[in-house]
């Protein structure tokens, strides 16, 4: 992967961090059942997670070099 590949994964994964952290604040869970969202660091690498492969998808690869 390129510069500008760990640049739009890095940029996912700060985005999705802060949506995940944002839905923990927003939405929540107040009973403490739920796996995600009923601590903010659950939810906030969740939403890294998310965040960093879902912009990974519009990583273009490198082309394979024929032999």
């Amino acid at each position: 992967m390129n510069k500008k590949g760990f640049l739009i994964s890095g940029l996912g994964i700060l985005i999705g961090a802060a949506i995940g952290y944002g839905y923990y604040h927003f939405v929540g869970c107040d009973s403490g059942t739920c796996a995600i969202t009923s601590k903010p660091l659950n939810s906030t690498l969740y939403g890294s997670l998310m965040g960093g492969l879902f912009f990974n998808l519009f990583v273009k690869s490198a082309p394979k070099s024929e032999k």
